[in-house]
């Protein structure tokens, strides 16, 4: 029997293709955590697994630990707290004016926990890249693991996409599939999804990039 741990479905539009010959896309990351998305697409990065420049990470949470991930990585980190934008777009307007002052082309949410708004996907039109914790369309929102493991559901996993309007919708890019064991527990099934979160962002980013 095949591991369906190790289960990648990728987009039927977009095409396994290798352009490292080009110049590097910029990206700038946002991020709210922990950051270990943020480290496996810097690590895809200097393993030349992904031909990009990470230019800005962003972050929300002031005792976010991204920030310390990316220091080590040497790339510049910018606090922008939600807590002082009364008004989503007035977060996304900082939120805009800081990516293009990096020179920022593509934007990956890796872990991105607030609601973004059409100031920002007007600015970076279709260029745009985030990752949820389940099978898209299936539990969508906040707690989506816990969500998965009240159905009873047999398989969860991940799915990374092109952000729009309607949360955790917009085209997906590519997805991994992990079976929920009989004993899982929302750490032991995270931990597994987690795993296939960082073997799937960076490739669904050059996917992305090379088909747009």
């Amino acid at each position: 029997m095949s591991d369906i741990s190790q289960l990648s479905l990728v987009s039927p539009t977009i095409s396994l293709l290798n352009k490292s010959s080009q110049k590097p896309i910029k990206i700038g990351i946002m991020a709210s955590g922990s950051g270990t998305n943020f480290e496996a697409v810097a690590q895809a990065i200097s393993d030349g697994k992904l031909n990009a420049e990470i230019m800005v990470l962003i972050y929300n949470n002031p005792q976010a630990q991204v920030r310390l991930r990316a220091e080590k990585w040497q790339i510049p980190t910018v606090l922008i707290n939600h807590r002082e934008y009364p008004q989503r777009e007035e977060l996304d307007r900082k939120i805009v004016i800081t990516l293009q002052e990096y020179g920022v082309e593509w934007v990956v949410m890796a872990g991105w926990m607030r609601i973004v708004t059409q100031v920002l996907l007007d600015n970076f039109r279709d260029r745009v890249i985030n990752i949820h914790p389940s099978l898209l369309p299936s539990f969508k929102g906040i707690n989506a693991i816990e969500q998965a493991l009240k159905a009873k559901v047999k398989i969860a996993g991940c799915t990374v996409h092109l952000v729009s309007l309607e949360v955790d919708s917009g085209q997906i890019i590519m997805q991994s599939a992990v079976p929920v064991l009989p004993n899982d527990t929302l750490e032991t099934l995270h931990a597994r999804i987690q795993t296939q979160e960082h073997l799937i962002l960076p490739q669904a980013i050059s996917l992305a990039i090379n088909n747009s």
